[in-house]
This record gives C-alpha cells, structure tokens and sequence, in this order.
C-alpha cells in the first residue's frame, strides 16, 4: 500500500487525525511515540532550519532533503508536507510533488497565497487570482500518483472564503483547508460548502483559531487535524527555563533524576530507535490519539 493510500484510509475512518508538527528530527522522534502522523510544518522548519519568520524564505531542495530523512527513519507514520505556494511557479511544484512522492511522502499541503507570503495565522495575507490558482492546483494533481493533496487558501475576505472553499472543493483535490478560521460558526459554515470533500483545521497556539479538541472537531465535520507549532514551542519553552536555571546556578547542571529524566541515556536510547526501526520488535503507533 502506498504513503499516499495509506494516509487517505485514515482519513476516511472514523474520528479527526491528528498530524503533529515537527521541525526537526529530534522532534520527530518524540512525536514519533506518541502519534502516528506528522506534519513538517513549514513554520517550525523555517524557524529551526534558517532561524527566520515563516515568510517565504524556505528553499525546497532543504525541504525535500529534510523529509527524505524522516521517511528514513520514520517508515511507518503518515507524512503530510507543507510546500507552501510550490515555491512559486507550478514547474517547480509540480518538481517538488513528483521528488517528495518519490522518497514517501504522504501527502502535500499547495496554499493560494501570494509573494510575500506569510503564516496563515498572520496579519496581511494575499492571495493569487483564483483561476491562477486553480491552474497550479490542477497541474500538481495531474502531477501526483497516489500523494494526499490538500488545497488550501488564505483568504481573508468572508465571501471570498466560501467561494473558494467550494470551487477547491469542485476539483480532484483530497482535503480542504481554510486557514486562520476564526470560530466555530466558520468551520460549519465552511463544512457546509465544502459538501462531502474531507476538511482539515489548522490549530497553532497564540493562533487566530478557536481551541479546539479532537471530539470537538469530529463533531463539527472536520477530518483532519494539523498541530503546527507544540513541539516547537514547548521546546522553546523548556530551552528558556533551562539555560535561565542553569545561569542562576552558577553553571552547575541539574540532577538527572533516576525515575525518567531526561540524560544522556534517554536522548541516546531515543535516537537509536531511528537507526533500524523497521527492525524493532515494539509495534509503531496505531492511530495514537484518533
């Protein structure tokens, strides 16, 4: 079965998916034992890879090698990619579909913004002519063999939103996506026009999206679920307060503590699991969090 099949069954059974977002491979590790899907967030990668804004600066060729690596060490989980607008041109996308296919992706996200881009939950989005974007769109799905393709779009304009919705709906596209939605009376609403094709949501923190729960989404329609930004964040977080605690201590490390704290054992067990997985006894998550 391939990546791309294997993705689109879990999302027609029952309940939302949920994807976690990644941005590096430690981080994926993590998520690894506790989801059964990812999502390379081109946030989290821009953030980690170049340390800049999500923003346009990301260059595929990065991209591609990166998710190369977790296909490598992740054989079994969902891939879900985020190629933001096909880094421009529909050559290039249609380029970027066919290699990320090839090394196992499972799936890509094509958004209608406009140069320059930004974040979906960001302030002064644009987006492209709907039939320019349209074209792109059909030329990626004429592109792909079996890869999930979501379409998504930025609009801004609540009109503007609906009638995208619907017409990426119309089209051979497999799920839908309208970022920075900002209540739950949008999700329905979007559900609505959207007709049977499966809907993803979008959930960042600090984000323009209501908090919602994977029970909470399933009852609203929503097949999908992308968490962009919690391990980056929390990583974030934890490096703050570490290096602040370690200051404070005159440089002295903590203690590792015996009943499960994180040392050099831990992290090295962890990222040993990544060198043969495929050979381990331990079975791979099975819709963990479904």
């Amino acid at each position: 079965m391939t990546y791309g099949k294997k993705l689109r069954e879990q999302i027609a059974g029952p309940g939302t998916t949920p994807l976690i977002g990644v941005y590096d491979m430690y981080s994926a590790s993590i998520a690894a034992k506790h989801y059964d899907g990812m999502f390379v967030s081109g946030f989290g990668f821009a953030a980690s890879y170049y340390g800049l804004p999500d923003i346009g600066f990301i260059a595929w060729p990065d991209m591609v090698a990166f998710v190369q690596r977790l296909r490598g060490a992740f054989p079994h989980h969902h891939l879900l990619v985020d190629i933001d607008d096909g880094y421009v041109d529909p050559e290039v996308a249609c380029h970027v579909v066919e290699g990320l296919e090839r090394i196992g992706a499972s799936g890509v996200i094509l958004e209608d913004q406009k140069r320059p881009r930004r974040c979906g939950h960001a302030d002064g989005k644009q987006v492209l002519p709907l039939e320019e974007y349209l074209e792109k769109l059909e030329r990626v799905l004429e592109t792909r063999q079996d890869l999930v393709v979501v379409a998504r779009t930025d609009a801004t304009d609540e009109h503007d939103i609906l009638h995208r919705a619907e017409r990426l709906a119309a089209t051979d596209a497999d799920v839908i996506l309208v970022d920075g939605v900002r209540s739950e009376d949008w999700i329905r609403r979007i559900r609505k026009v959207v007709g049977d094709k499966p809907l993803l949501f979008n959930q960042i923190a600090g984000g323009k999206s209501p908090r919602l729960s994977l029970t909470e989404l399933d009852e609203l329609g929503v097949d999908v679920a992308i968490y962009s930004t919690p391990c980056l964040f929390a990583a974030h977080e934890a490096m703050d307060s570490a290096l602040t605690d370690l200051r404070a201590a005159d440089g002295r490390l903590p203690q590792v503590a015996a009943d499960g704290g994180v040392g050099v054992k831990v992290s090295t067990t962890l990222l040993e699991r990544n060198i043969a997985r495929e050979r381990l006894d331990e079975p791979e998550p099975q819709g963990v969090g479904v």
